[in-house]
């Protein structure tokens, strides 16, 4: 059995919130190492048409993201969140080789084992060209 990763579920206002930013201040380190550690091994996920199962190809999918996805800035904050569940709109920008911006703007559905991972991961996402001098984070 892994270690517990607090705040556990059931969520209330705060540790929702803490474990939102939790989730935030990972995925701005861009390390897939880090990241991956906060799901289950058998996590499920999909993110946009992609779909992924387990911690290793989250692994692989972040290493991808983040070559593809240059200097990656995220946002995210609560939308809802109940038991052991939570709900955020988030919004990230980035640039490709070519040097174009884009802003990311999206929802996601989490839902968390007892010790406090995260099993499933659903994620809709829309990306929008923007100009560098429109960035905003």
């Amino acid at each position: 059995m892994e270690n517990q990763r607090p705040p556990l579920p059931p969520f209330t206002m705060e540790t929702a919130k803490q474990k939102i930013q939790m989730a935030e201040d990972a995925w701005n380190s861009r390390d897939p190492e880090r990241v991956c550690m906060a799901y289950t091994v058998d996590t499920e996920w999909r993110n946009r048409a992609e779909f992924i199962n387990g911690r290793e190809a989250v692994k692989e999918f972040l290493k991808r993201k983040w070559n593809a996805e240059l200097d990656y800035k995220l946002k995210k904050e609560l939308w809802t969140f109940g038991d052991n569940r939570i709900a955020v709109r988030f919004e990230y920008e980035y640039h490709n080789e070519q040097g174009q911006w884009f802003r990311a703007y999206g929802n996601e559905n989490w839902e968390f084992d007892e010790n406090g991972y995260m099993a499933r991961r659903y994620a809709s996402i829309n990306d929008l060209p923007i100009a560098e001098s429109d960035r905003r984070l």
